[in-house]
């Protein structure tokens, strides 16, 4: 019953602040570029509109089109029980790492099918920009985990995802890919500069342009969540001092994290102007080959 109630607990506290940390973010971009801004609350008003409105669908609709974006949510969800959201996850070890990172690699896949299933022209270039960053993206968070494996001498995720870069006795590997998960974080939640998929001035949504009502709140919110996920897998990476501390302080230390988080992706997006994809790809490029060399420098013990 209480890892019932602590996986409930997860799943409740991602979908309360992943509205949240976007009004955050909206909120500063708009005032460092001199602007009002939405309030803070406002995409929990954009999420409940939309999941007011009429779920359209052609009657010859795909399997996958109807199904993707539940698939995208769950994902995510269930990651949510895989990684420490201010205290121990709850589900940690009835997983392996390798698990998480199939998850994580799936979330971006559902996405993907999604904008296969529509067969829009904007669509198909939306999906085949979001293969190219799967490709080079998901292969950073996988190696920094897989250094975790090295580290630890384990699989199981509620060891490594209690910094393994700092507690291994190699700091070296750990500061690497500390640095590349960094540059990296703002492109694995898909935010400016990175958002080279959806691109609303090119692509319009690019995989969710034939996507309304109901089921683009749910791919919204999922992309919302990503934040939180991505950046509580960061902090049980590489930040996971105060996870000790008695309730409530550990969670007021991890939201402080978070918040820091939310700030520099915020800072990102509201100074810099979109990669164009090859651009992004050659970035990401990059820094897989310095992730590479993290783990080489892991395997042989610095």
């Amino acid at each position: 019953m209480r890892v019932v109630l602590t996986g409930l607990a997860n799943i409740l506290m991602v979908l309360a602040l992943a509205p949240l940390c976007e009004g955050i973010l909206r909120k500063i971009t708009a005032r460092v570029q001199s602007r009002q801004g939405p309030p803070i609350a406002q995409p929990y008003y954009d999420l409940l509109k939309l999941l007011g409105k009429e779920d359209l669908e052609a009657g010859e609709s795909p399997l996958m089109q109807r199904l993707a974006a539940w698939l995208s949510l769950a994902t995510v969800l269930t990651v949510a029980l895989l990684v420490p959201l201010a205290g121990a996850p709850p589900l940690a070890s009835a997983a392996d790492a390798y698990f998480l990172i199939y998850l994580l690699t799936l979330c971006g896949v559902s996405t993907m099918l999604a904008g296969l299933a529509a067969g829009s022209t904007y669509s198909l270039v939306g999906m085949s920009r979001e293969m190219m960053s799967l490709m080079t993206l998901e292969p950073l968070l996988a190696l920094a985990i897989v250094i975790g494996i090295v580290q630890k001498g384990t699989l199981r995720l509620d060891v490594i995802l209690q910094g393994a870069p700092y507690r291994a006795g190699v700091p070296v590997a750990g500061l690497v890919m500390f640095a590349v998960v960094l540059l990296a974080f703002q492109a694995l939640i898909g935010r400016l500069p990175f958002d080279t998929a959806e691109a609303e001035t090119e692509l319009m949504e690019g995989p969710l342009m034939e996507y309304s009502g109901p089921k683009l709140a749910l791919f919204k919110l999922t992309q919302m969540a990503k934040l939180v996920v991505y950046g509580a897998i960061a902090i049980g990476l590489f930040f996971p001092w105060g996870s000790g501390l008695p309730a409530p302080m550990h969670l007021v230390a991890f939201l402080v994290k978070l918040l820091v988080l939310v700030l520099a992706v915020t800072w990102m997006a509201a100074t810099h102007a979109r990669y164009r994809i090859d651009q992004a790809v050659r970035y990401y490029a990059g820094l897989l080959g310095t992730s590479g060399v993290a783990l080489l420098l892991a395997l042989y013990g610095y």
